[in-house]
Order: C-alpha cells, then structure tokens, then sequence
C-alpha cells in the first residue's frame, strides 16, 4: 500500500514538472502568436517564417497582402508571420543599404 501512495506521489510530481517546463511555455508561445497575428494592420513591418521582411498593404480573412520591394506585393498567410520588426531593426537596415548605395 505504502509502495503504491508513493508511486503516485512521485508520477503526480513528474507531472507538475513536465506541465511548468514544456506544455505552460509553449502555450503562452503559441498565446504570443495569436496576439501578434490578430493585430497585425497596414503598415506594419513583418518578418515572415521563410525570413521575407516586408510591409503590410491589406489584412484579409486569412491572408496578408505585403509589399517586400518597390511595387512587389506578394500575397502569404497570415499565421506565416513570425515576428515585427523593431523600429532600431528598420533603421540599421536603411542605414546598410545608403552604405551600401554610396
């Protein structure tokens, strides 16, 4: 009886462990990206999952119309969206390409 309580302790502990180390983050992960996705407007600097930077035009159902250069729209999905891009990010790359252009 006494080998039976302590199993149970021990795997209920075992539990609590896996629970706070894997599953917990990686809601609150997966919590970020919604958040993120659902409030993305026109204007914004994203950096897709296949590493495209580009600026949205248009939010639609499911997916987003970005430009990524002068006049190139390319149409994607909106859960592809991995990050915006900071404001010092936009700057450090403006001041690379006038480098690179003088």
């Amino acid at each position: 009886m006494q080998g039976a309580t302590s199993l149970i302790i021990l795997l209920a502990v075992f539990g609590g462990i896996f629970y706070f180390l894997l599953i917990r983050p990686q809601r609150k992960k997966q919590q970020q990206h919604e958040d993120l996705v659902n409030n993305l407007k026109s204007g914004d600097q994203i950096i897709t999952a296949g590493g495209i930077h580009g600026s949205v035009k248009k939010v639609m159902e499911d997916n987003l119309l970005i430009e990524v250069e002068d006049g190139t729209v390319m149409k994607i999905q909106q859960d592809s969206v991995v990050e915006m891009e900071s404001d010092e990010e936009k700057e450090e790359i403006e001041k690379k390409e006038e480098e690179d252009n003088s």
